[in-house]
């Protein structure tokens, strides 16, 4: 038979070598980055601008906003979540920069004020205690010591529990529980206007609309969503008293507006008029005054 030429095995280093360095930085971009990225169009857009944010450090902020922003036109979450956690670090990054700009330059007053800004881009423990000890250092060259020891025991306060609770643990159990016993005044204090707690929220993007439909008054949206959810059953009764209060009406209305949709099938329920429960369908019994109290079980 024919004789095949002799295989020669490439050196494995020499490929190495050879390879393009895909780990290197644009520190002076000329690029108009607006008509760039106005020149590409669906997914591709995206991946062009993420690839500047990842290689163009001066142009990282504003290439990863254009990408967000054009991703919130789309149905796709992982690519939003990635480029919104890349935004965030890059932000908190920046801040941090900057404070290290400042604080080379003498400038201790603007230095500790953007050490400070980090702490609304903090995702984990590490980046607080980051920003603890760069508060604390400049608050020491200050001799702010008042400031020194907030800080101080903030860092303390910070422990690494990934072990026990992730942040994605905190968003759900925080967020479901505050859904559960905040009023709507606390639901906007405490979880919506909360820069620190919306960053976990961010990480679990459903429980955040269950939060947003509920306090939008978006009920049907905010029920359908939480029946899609794993850690919870229906509830076996509900008091009609406290729902009237809750919904901010006389428990007549209430029941004519129950009955209407039970009688249109939206609802599998069925009303006790003595003690003004609707028990849900498969509970055992009648409900009396003494046992209609809201119940809910969870699968926890």
């Amino acid at each position: 038979g024919a004789v095949e030429p002799m295989q020669i095995d490439a050196d494995p280093q020499e490929d190495q070598q050879n390879a393009p360095d895909t780990n290197y930085v644009v520190e002076n971009p000329t690029l108009d980055l607006e008509q760039y990225a106005s020149s590409y169009s669906g997914l591709m857009r995206i991946e062009r601008l993420q690839f500047i944010a990842d290689h163009c450090p001066q142009l990282r902020i504003e290439a990863l906003k254009m990408a967000l922003s054009f991703v919130q036109r789309t149905f796709n979450v992982d690519v939003y979540e990635e480029i919104h956690r890349k935004l965030t670090d890059a932000t908190r990054r920046g801040h941090d920069d900057l404070g290290d700009h400042y604080l080379d330059c003498g400038d201790l007053s603007n230095a500790l004020k953007c050490y400070s800004r980090a702490r609304d881009y903090c995702t984990s423990a590490k980046h607080v205690i980051n920003m603890c000890l760069n508060v604390i250092k400049v608050s020491v060259y200050l001799q702010n010591w008042s400031h020194v020891l907030s800080y101080v025991s903030k860092a303390e306060s910070t422990p690494e529990i990934a072990e026990l609770l992730s942040p994605s643990n905190v968003a759900v159990y925080g967020g479901l529980c505050a859904l559960a016993t905040f009023d709507r005044q606390e639901l906007q204090r405490n979880v919506i206007s909360s820069s620190s707690f919306k960053l976990f929220l961010e990480l679990e993007p459903q429980v955040r609309d269950i939060i947003f439909k509920f306090y939008e008054s978006k009920y049907a949206s905010c029920l359908k969503m939480l029946d899609e959810m794993k850690y919870f059953s229906p509830y076996v009764s509900a008091d009609m008293y406290k729902m009237a209060t809750a919904f901010n009406t006389t428990v007549g209305a209430l029941e004519d507006e129950l009955t209407q949709l039970i009688l249109e099938g939206l609802i599998n329920a069925r009303i006790d008029s003595h003690s003004k429960s609707p028990p849900r369908e498969g509970s055992q019994g009648e409900l009396t005054p003494a046992n209609s109290q809201t119940r809910m079980s969870t699968n926890m």
